[in-house]
């Protein structure tokens, strides 16, 4: 759209986040100078701007992440059909064992949103927190299959197929470590007087983490299609 920025469009989408919608004339919700406008219009929303403002960061922050494994994927591919020398190896089994538990995890993640929206905090926290120890979970069973591979004598300079399985992993890893401190923070932290709402924060995090959930998928169909 003519004169309309990718940040602004990103806006645009997700502006409800946090419970209120945009204040009109690009005003951020202060005074206007009409104290008795009726129905309170243009009135500031608590955690909106806030609210936005993380929605923002973390749909940029997907791009970035996006277009890195895109671009890695892309040099996979071109390798795989051009490389007389890729080679191949046995994966661990306990992969699709980390699997299940990480799309267990948005399973999880979204039940609780279900219990924080039905006003269940006490619910919402047990489960918040079962979700974080099935991220932690997936984190320490990648480390395991990275071990037995070692142990195989498996490593990164053995073939290009090995290359490509360690870079995908452990990069893809160390970016679901950003979601697990994510969700730390929202069961960790107090909302009550804060600029951002617990249910904005969740939210938020929940973007990132089923974002993480799909591109796992997506890159562990990609390595068993290119074995």
């Amino acid at each position: 759209m003519p004169g309309t920025s990718v940040l602004d469009d990103i806006e645009l989408i997700i502006e409800d986040i946090g419970g209120g919608k945009k204040p009109p004339d690009g005003r951020d919700g202060g005074d206007s100078g009409d104290d008795g406008a009726a129905g309170g219009e243009g009135r500031h929303v608590p955690g909106a701007s806030s609210a936005r403002k993380y929605a923002i960061a973390i749909a940029v922050g997907m791009v970035a992440i996006l277009m890195f494994f895109m671009a890695l994927a892309a040099a996979f591919l071109v390798l795989r059909a051009t490389s007389g020398g890729f080679g191949a190896f046995h994966w661990p089994k306990l992969l699709w064992f980390n699997t299940v538990i990480l799309l267990a995890s948005s399973g999880t993640l979204e039940l609780a949103r279900k219990r924080l929206a039905a006003r269940e905090e006490n619910g919402f926290r047990q489960i918040w927190r079962l979700t974080t120890a099935l991220g932690i979970a997936f984190v320490m069973g990648q480390a395991i299959a990275w071990w037995q591979l070692v142990v195989a004598g498996v490593y990164g300079s053995s073939s290009l197929a090995a290359a490509f399985f360690y870079v995908f992993t452990v990069a893809h890893a160390v970016h679901l470590f950003g979601g697990i401190c994510a969700l730390l923070y929202v069961g960790l932290r107090k909302f009550e007087r804060g600029e951002m709402t617990l249910v904005a924060a969740t939210e938020v995090a929940s973007y990132y983490w089923h974002f993480m959930d799909g591109l796992w998928v997506f890159l562990l169909a990609l390595l068993y299609l290119g074995k």
